[in-house]
């Protein structure tokens, strides 16, 4: 009987963007079933806390147009990428590039992460043109200062970035207006 190919796209998702989509979208044709592991991953201070993020990956996923997604599931993960990849059975660890200046990182993680392990291979997707320099960071700063993210995130993902961030646009509005 032949094992299942089994692929990893590990990442903090914080939040979910359309480029994340479209390797998730791309990455499942390459495997047999998709594991997105949602990263606890709090030394970065996500906005969104882990189980929100993978309530949110979720709901991206339910929204898939075709029979791909009852090969996908979400699941966190707080270890090291290599054990979780192992407790889930994968080859595969599947990470996206968007630039040039992602290469060189990723390069040198997937030469540790054969060191960990040589039995899963990383398998590098180069975004697509049109989300190649979209990134959850610059998501969340043009979300913070009341900028529109609909090019770069669902309408789902903008409603829940325009709700958390919508107490803080109304403090600073007042305290704009008291100042005046």
């Amino acid at each position: 009987m032949v094992r299942p190919h089994v692929g990893v796209y590990p990442g903090t998702f914080d939040p979910i963007t359309n480029g994340h989509c479209d390797i998730i979208r791309r990455g499942v044709r390459i495997v047999d079933r998709l594991i997105i592991g949602v990263a606890s991953n709090d030394t970065k201070g996500p906005l969104f806390s882990a189980e929100e993020r993978i309530e949110i990956v979720r709901e991206e996923i339910g929204h898939l147009d075709d029979g791909d997604r009852e090969r996908i599931e979400v699941r966190p993960f707080d270890n090291l990428l290599m054990h979780f990849a192992q407790s889930v059975r994968a080859s595969v660890i599947l990470r996206g590039l968007r630039a040039v200046s992602d290469f060189e990182y990723e390069f040198q993680m997937a030469g540790m992460n054969a060191r960990l392990n040589p039995e899963i291979e990383t398998v590098f997707l180069m975004a697509s043109d049109r989300y190649q320099f979209i990134s959850s960071r610059f998501v969340k700063e043009i979300a913070a200062l009341g900028g529109d993210v609909s090019h770069f995130v669902s309408p789902r993902v903008a409603a829940r970035l325009v709700a958390r961030f919508a107490p803080q646009r109304g403090r600073s509005r007042r305290r704009t207006a008291a100042a005046d």
